[in-house]
């Protein structure tokens, strides 16, 4: 399954990314298939970079472009672990941006510590959410970034194009919110449950401090029951706090 997306993802890729070119504009220098001078020297091993003539950059062949995009940015990524669609957006983002920024707009974007490394809980949010909820948001949040940039009059254009192509791709590709819709219905009530619980407990024991029998609560008393359900509720959000912040 991994390696099917990665393949289909990667023709995406290359259809916007295209053969060789060398705009006296573009930051990158010259660039095949998207991969820049630099990058093919960091993949060889040459150091400083610049000693990688352009005529290598020229004659890249599309078997060795596939392995950098492999390794240098899928991989980091762990979009093989991402939902579907969720790997595109991703996926092209880091290859237009970098990986580290695209990395951490998804974290931004699921609400988790965004320090650019792929983990547990940057994993257990993706799956968690609804991807196409995250690829609409994320791709929204790269149309903003590229449009800071200071050669967005000169690429926008084929930016924005490029954005919204991924984006349309991406979301073909997500899950349906309803083949999912009765798990999301149980992580909600899950996720409530520990609140309904100290509530209940903290109605109980006001109850008996008015005077009014509980039998089912008789072995506990009514100021225990009012401690006991205030401190569950500030355990809860302070355990929420430090997962938060993890």
């Amino acid at each position: 399954m991994a390696d099917g997306r990665f393949d289909g993802c990667l023709t995406e890729i290359f259809r916007h990314e295209g053969g060789y070119v060398d705009h006296p504009a573009d930051p990158g220098g010259a660039t095949n298939m998207g991969i820049t001078r630099k990058t093919l020297a960091r993949w060889r091993n040459i150091s400083p970079w610049w000693d990688l003539p352009k005529a290598e950059v020229q004659t890249l062949e599309r078997d060795e472009a596939a392995h950098i995009y492999r390794a240098g940015y899928w991989d980091v990524c762990r979009a093989g672990e991402l939902p579907p669609g969720v790997d595109l957006a991703v996926f092209d983002f880091a290859v237009n941006s970098g990986p580290n920024r695209a990395v951490r707009c998804l974290q931004q974007v699921l609400g988790v510590a965004a320090d650019g490394l792929v983990g547990p809980i940057t994993l257990a949010a993706a799956n968690r959410s609804s991807a196409a909820g995250t690829v609409n948001t994320l791709c929204d949040r790269r149309l903003g970034f590229l449009r800071a940039l200071s050669t967005f009059p000169v690429f926008g254009r084929g930016w924005i194009r490029r954005v919204e192509t991924i984006r349309a791709a991406a979301l073909a590709a997500a899950p349906t919110k309803n083949s999912t819709q009765g798990d999301e219905n149980v992580d909600i009530l899950s996720g409530y449950k520990t609140y309904i619980v100290a509530a209940f407990m903290l109605l109980a024991g006001l109850a008996q401090m008015l005077g009014i029998d509980l039998p089912a609560l008789d072995s506990g008393s009514a100021g225990s029951l009012v401690l006991e359900s205030l401190a569950i509720l500030f355990l809860r959000k302070g355990l929420k706090g430090d997962i938060g912040k993890a």
